[in-house]
């Protein structure tokens, strides 16, 4: 078996009768080249099907134009969102953004770190599975940039950019109680995740100021659509159901509201009242159209992925924590509101 030999920068040369300086002039785009050599290089690329080796040439330069992002689920369109708005914002300064998806899986996560470390990123954005601070704050130190994405950096030399769970679950609890509901669920997990968490901690929150309500903590071992559908074929089968649930994200209120509808048993929101969080474009288009707690995924994506490239450009800007507040939209999955909330949040 016989292979073909790559082109080389210096075939192209060759054939073009240029030097290798005008070859790669010509690749870089400067203006100092002729039209007539210009013609031969471009002329002798086709000929040969030259493929540019970017690889090398990020290494001799020291860092690539590549951006690692690593996600908790792919599948969520949140982070869908999220990823578009760091690709927009890359795109402007000529830099690309390669994806990882951790699955929620600590060794998955660390092995796509490790990665791009060896590839010698210009940097990474990650949304992390549990407490990996002290494996970023060595990816810092020894060169690779780091913001953390939909969770707020606990250690002062990380950047990151996230909104306010806590005052996300407040938010939609206090939106359920507002409307009447007392016997609460809270739905979703696992509780490791600290997003999930900090809105469990937010509902606690709310649930406090209000003597007669209650809180059930229901922890699921995903947030997807079919944990939140088995959770939900579990609570009407019970005898005594809860009046309303929050649901940590949409994906689960949506397997909820599936579980819900598909029974029989429960009307939304007549005899449950739902709310979500995210605000994916799902909510809106559910067959009961989900209240749910608004984040502005792209912003989140474009301004981590602004902050990466400065730092990479300018190591020694100190790090800094962007924090988004979350928004309240309401739909028919929750009801009507009382007029004295009706003016502080989005009615859609």
């Amino acid at each position: 078996m016989t292979t073909t030999r790559a082109s080389s920068i210096r075939d192209v040369a060759a054939l073009a009768g240029v030097s290798v300086g005008t070859v790669s002039n010509v690749l870089n785009g400067s203006p100092r080249v002729s039209p007539e050599a210009t013609a031969k290089v471009r002329a002798a690329i086709a000929e040969l099907g030259y493929v540019r080796n970017d690889a090398a040439r990020q290494l001799r330069a020291g860092r690539s134009t590549t951006v690692g992002l690593v996600v908790l689920d792919v599948r969520n369109p949140f982070f869908t969102d999220v990823a578009r708005g760091a690709e927009d914002e890359a795109a402007k300064f000529g830099l690309s953004v390669i994806l990882g998806n951790s699955s929620e899986d600590a060794q998955r996560e660390s092995g796509y770190l490790d990665l791009f470390e060896e590839q010698r990123v210009h940097g990474v954005l990650i949304s992390p599975y549990g407490d990996i601070e002290d494996r970023l704050r060595q990816l810092r130190d020894r060169g690779t940039p780091v913001v953390l994405v939909d969770r707020e950096s606990r250690d002062a030399r990380v950047s990151s950019v996230s909104v306010d769970d806590i005052a996300g679950g407040r938010l939609a609890v206090e939106h359920l109680l507002a409307t009447g509901r007392r016997r609460l669920v809270f739905a979703g997990g696992p509780l490791e995740i600290r997003q999930v968490s900090d809105r469990l901690a937010g509902a606690r929150a709310a649930i406090a100021a209000v003597p007669d309500a209650t809180l059930e903590v229901c922890e699921t071992d995903a947030l997807t659509v079919i944990e939140g559908r088995v959770l939900g074929e579990r609570l009407v089968a019970r005898a005594e159901r809860p009046d309303a649930i929050f649901a940590a994200n949409d994906l689960v209120a949506v397997g909820l509201l599936q579980a819900l509808v598909m029974s029989g048993a429960a009307r939304v929101p007549d005899d449950i009242s739902l709310i979500g969080f995210d605000d994916i474009d799902f909510a809106s288009a559910a067959v009961v159209p989900l209240s749910s707690i608004r984040q502005p995924r792209h912003e989140i994506g474009a301004t981590a992925l602004r902050i990466l490239r400065e730092e990479a450009a300018e190591p020694e800007l100190p790090p800094r924590r962007i924090v988004f507040q979350p928004e309240l939209v309401v739909r028919a999955s929750t009801g009507a509101l009382t007029e004295t909330r009706r003016s502080e949040v989005r009615v859609e």
